[in-house]
């Protein structure tokens, strides 16, 4: 008898494509070819990016699947990022927590009740909309029990860390951050 149990759940992300626009022949039967019809395929402002909403056992899984499935063809397109995006202003944290803003600005100005501090803002400080790290904004949400599924961490810091991989595959932007790296030690 098996005892094992195969779980799957759905993943919604956007892989965002290079080397291929709207006038790519063919581009659209070669990725529901290739695995990709769980996928919509978007143009806008001369990107190609695809939405997918694909069963998996993991986020992990779903993601390295779809990218192997596409950079696998024979058309040459690389995947230099995925979404939902690393960095959430206040309303894109509402947003995606399904908050009002309100609520969300009052966490960030420690006038709402919490045991630690808010995260504190990581790019555009002296803008009115600062940025906040999306992985770090979880973390704070479980510590403060305003989120107890921890898949939520899980899939952000995953995608945290596949954008940076992915932007290391370009050789020119690895050798750049090592010659910085060295210069800091």
């Amino acid at each position: 008898m098996n005892n094992y149990i195969h779980s799957e759940s759905r993943f919604h992300f956007t892989l965002i494509l290079s080397n291929v626009d709207e006038n790519t022949e063919l581009l659209e039967d070669r990725l529901f070819e290739a695995g990709c019809d769980d996928a919509l395929i978007n143009f806008r402002n001369g990107a190609v990016y695809l939405d997918f909403d694909r069963k998996a056992s993991s986020i992990e899984e779903a993601v390295i699947n779809a990218i192997k499935n596409i950079e696998n063809l024979p058309l040459g397109i690389r995947i230099i990022g995925i979404g939902p995006d690393d960095y959430v202003s206040e309303s894109e944290i509402a947003k995606r927590l399904q908050l009002k803003r309100q609520i969300i600005s009052l966490w960030v100005k420690g006038k709402r009740r919490a045991k630690t501090r808010f995260p504190t803002p990581v790019m555009k400080l002296s803008e009115r909309s600062p940025l906040w790290r999306w992985y770090e904004v979880l973390l704070w949400l479980y510590q403060q029990n305003q989120i107890r599924d921890q898949r939520m961490i899980e899939v952000a810091k995953f995608i945290e860390n596949l954008n940076a991989v992915l932007q290391e595959r370009d050789q020119e932007i690895k050798r750049y951050r090592e010659k910085i790296l060295q210069k800091l030690k």
